[in-house]
C-alpha cells in the first residue's frame, strides 16, 4: 500500500491455488487537490489499474491473462487569484477526458527444441477533447473545437521460438481487426463583419463524422546463428504487413522490413555491436480516417512511413556490476505525412495538447536523426548504484520544399543521471538529474494571432519561420529520501520527495494573449468592447517560466 500527498496505490499478489498466481494493482491521484491548494487553474485527475493471472495447465502449458486500464481527465477551475497566465491556460487548452484498456490471454506451450505462444488481445482508446471560446464551457454557440474519437484493435498473434544447436529460429503470424471513429468539429477561421454588418470574411468550419474498419495482417521471421566459438552472433530478420483498407494495401512490399544484427566479442569484456534495418509503420488512424467536405477519405492511400536505421558501437563490461556502451546511430525517414494547409511535417506537431492528423496530408516528407550516445550503469553493490546516459544528436524533417529544418524535438543534447546510496539504519537517498538542450519553436504570426485569438485562445504560429527560434536549456534535479523499517512480517517505507529540488528556472515559449483590465475584461485601444477580429485589442506576450518545487511525503507498507 502506498499513500502520498499526490496519489494512493495498492498492490496485491499471491497464489489462488497450487497452479495459479495473481497480481493486481490500482492507483488514484490527488493532483487536482494539490493544484487547487497552490491555486493553479488546471485539474489533472487519473486512475490506472492492472492485473496478471498465471495458470499452469500442465508441465508444458501455461495460460496467462493480463489487463491494463487507465482513466485520465484534464479540466479547469477558476483560480482564486487570477492573472494573465492563469487566464491564458484556461482559454487556450481543451478539456480532456480519456480512458483506455488492454486485455489479453497468452497460451505458452513447450514443444520440441523450444516453445510457441498464442496471444489474443483487445485494446481500446477513447479520447474526448472540448474547447470553447472565452472558456465558456458547455455553451455550444461558443464551441471552437471538438474531437470525440475511439480506436479499437482486436489482435491475434502466433509465434514459434526454437533452438537447433547454434541456431535459433523464430517466426510467426499476426492478424488485427481495427475500428476507428471520430466526431470532429473545428472552427478554422471566424466570420468577420465590417461596420455595416456585411461579411468581409466568411467563417470556415471543419466538421465530419467518420467511422472506418479494416483488417491488418503480418508475418515475421528471425534467424540467429553463433559462430567462431560463440564469439560472433548473427541475426537476420524480416517482417511485412498488409491491410484491407488501402487500395494497394495487400502488397507486402509496401511494408517489407529486413534487418541484420551483428555482435562480436573482441576480447573478454569488450563487444562490438552493429545493426542495419528498415521499419515500416502505417500512418495513425486520425490521418487514415480524415473525411473531407465531400465525404471522401483523401488520406486513405497515404503511404507507409519507413525508417532506415544504422546503429553501431562498443560495449564494455569491466566488471560484473559495471556496463559501459558507446553507440552511434543514423535514422532516415521517408513518406512522412506533410500538412497541406501549413506545408509542414506532421513530425513537428504534437508538442502541445490536441489531436494530430485530422487534416489533408501528403506522403512527401523526409526526416533524419543522427548522433552518438554514451551509457554507464553501475548496479547496486553494497551501497551505491548509478545509471547515466548522454546523447548528442540532431533531428531534422522536411515539409513540401524538400529542405531539412530542425524538428520540434531537436534538443541537440540529453543528459540523464540516476544515483542512489544506502546509508546505515535503513536510510536511503536518491537523486535524478535531467538536462536537455533548448528545443526549437515557431514564432507567432502577430497579425494572424490578433485576428484569431478570441477564437482559439492562443497565438497562431508563423509557419514561414518554422522552428527558427530556440528555447534555453532545460534542467531539473529531483531528490528523494527514504527511511525503511523492517518488521517480522511487514515492511514500512516513509519517504520525502522533492521535484525540481534545485528550483531551476525552465523557460517555455511565451504565451500570446490580450491585456486585461482589473475587472478581468479585455483592455482595448479605444475603450470600447473587444471586437471579434481583435483589431482594438492590446496584444501581450507573457513570459512562460516555471520555477516550481513540488514536495511530497508518502508511506509504503508491505505485509
Amino acid at each position: 500500500m502506498r499513500v502520498s500527498s499526490t496519489e494512493f496505490a495498492g498492490t496485491l499478489e499471491g497464489p489462488i491455488d497450487k497452479n495459479t498466481t495473481f497480481l493486481a494493482s490500482a492507483r488514484r491521484s490527488y493532483l487536482q487537490y494539490f493544484f487547487q491548494l497552490i491555486d493553479l487553474p488546471i485539474r489533472p485527475n487519473y486512475w490506472d489499474f492492472q492485473y496478471k493471472v498465471t495458470h499452469k495447465i500442465d508441465d508444458k502449458t501455461t495460460l496467462t491473462a493480463i489487463g491494463l486500464g487507465a482513466i485520465d481527465e484534464f479540466s479547469f477551475a477558476a483560480p482564486k487569484n487570477s492573472d494573465l497566465t492563469k487566464e491564458y491556460i484556461i482559454r487556450s487548452l481543451p478539456t480532456i477526458n480519456q480512458w483506455n484498456y488492454t486485455v489479453g490471454f497468452t497460451l505458452k506451450r513447450l514443444i520440441a527444441h523450444g516453445y510457441y505462444n498464442i496471444t489474443a488481445s483487445r485494446n481500446m482508446f477513447s479520447n474526448k477533447l472540448d474547447q470553447f471560446e472565452n472558456a465558456e464551457f458547455g455553451n455550444e454557440s461558443k464551441r471552437t473545437f471538438k474531437s470525440y474519437s475511439q480506436e479499437i484493435e482486436n489482435k491475434l498473434r502466433w509465434d514459434v521460438n526454437q533452438y537447433f544447436g547454434a541456431w535459433k529460429l523464430s517466426y510467426g503470424l499476426s492478424a488485427q481487426y481495427v475500428k476507428y471513429n471520430n466526431n470532429f468539429f473545428a472552427v478554422v477561421r471566424r466570420q468577420l463583419l465590417d461596420s455595416t454588418g456585411a461579411i468581409i470574411q466568411p467563417q470556415i468550419n471543419v466538421n465530419f463524422l467518420t467511422a472506418i474498419d479494416f483488417e491488418k495482417y503480418g508475418a515475421f521471421a528471425s534467424l540467429n546463428r553463433k559462430a567462431f566459438n560463440d564469439l560472433l552472433s548473427i541475426t537476420l530478420a524480416a517482417r511485412t504487413d498488409v491491410n484491407s483498407y488501402q487500395k494497394n494495401g495487400f502488397n507486402p512490399l509496401n511494408a517489407f522490413s529486413p534487418r541484420l544484427t551483428l555482435s562480436y566479442v573482441l576480447s573478454p569484456g569488450i563487444n562490438i555491436n552493429a545493426t542495419v534495418g528498415r521499419y515500416a509503420k502505417l500512418p495513425v488512424y486520425t490521418i487514415l480516417g480524415f473525411k473531407d467536405e465531400n465525404g471522401a477519405f483523401p488520406n486513405k492511400d497515404t503511404k507507409y512511413i519507413t525508417c532506415d536505421h544504422l546503429v553501431g558501437g562498443f560495449e564494455f563490461l569491466p566488471a560484473n556490476s559495471l556496463r559501459i556502451t558507446v553507440e552511434g546511430f543514423y535514422k532516415s525517414y521517408q513518406n512522412y505525412p506533410v500538412s497541406v494547409a501549413t506545408n509542414t511535417s506532421i513530425a513537428n506537431e504534437g508538442a502541445d495538447y490536441g489531436t494530430i492528423g485530422n487534416e489533408l496530408v501528403k506522403s512527401i516528407g523526409k526526416g533524419r536523426a543522427y548522433g552518438v550516445e554514451f551509457f554507464v550503469q553501475q548496479k547496486l553493490i553494497k551501497r551505491l548504484f548509478v545509471t547515466a546516459s548522454y546523447t548528442l544528436f540532431q533531428s531534422e524533417f522536411t515539409g513540401d520544399n524538400n529542405t531539412y529544418i530542425p524538428s520540434s524535438w531537436d534538443a541537440k543534447q540529453l543528459l540523464s543521471i540516476i544515483l542512489g546510496y544506502k546509508f546505515n539504519r535503513g536510510w536511503e537517498i536518491g537523486l535524478k538529474y535531467r538536462l536537455s538542450g533548448g528545443t526549437p519553436y515557431t514564432p507567432y504570426d502577430m497579425v494572424a494571432s490578433q485576428m484569431n485569438y478570441t477564437l482559439t485562445g492562443q497565438g497562431v504560429p508563423d509557419y514561414s519561420r518554422l522552428n527558427q527560434a530556440r528555447l534555453p536549456a532545460f534542467n531539473e534535479l529531483d531528490l528523494r529520501i527514504d527511511k525503511k523499517i523492517n518488521f517480522k512480517k511487514s515492511f514500512l517505507d516513509v519517504y520525502f520527495d522533492f521535484q525540481n529540488a534545485g528550483m531551476a528556472k525552465n523557460v517555455n515559449k511565451d504565451y500570446y494573449t490580450f491585456q486585461r483590465n482589473k475587472d478581468n475584461t479585455y483592455a482595448t485601444t479605444d475603450g470600447k468592447p473587444l471586437r471579434a477580429d481583435g483589431s482594438n485589442a492590446i496584444p501581450v506576450l507573457i513570459k512562460n517560466v516555471d520555477q516550481t518545487i513540488i514536495p511530497a511525503i508518502g508511506i509504503i507498507f508491505e505485509f
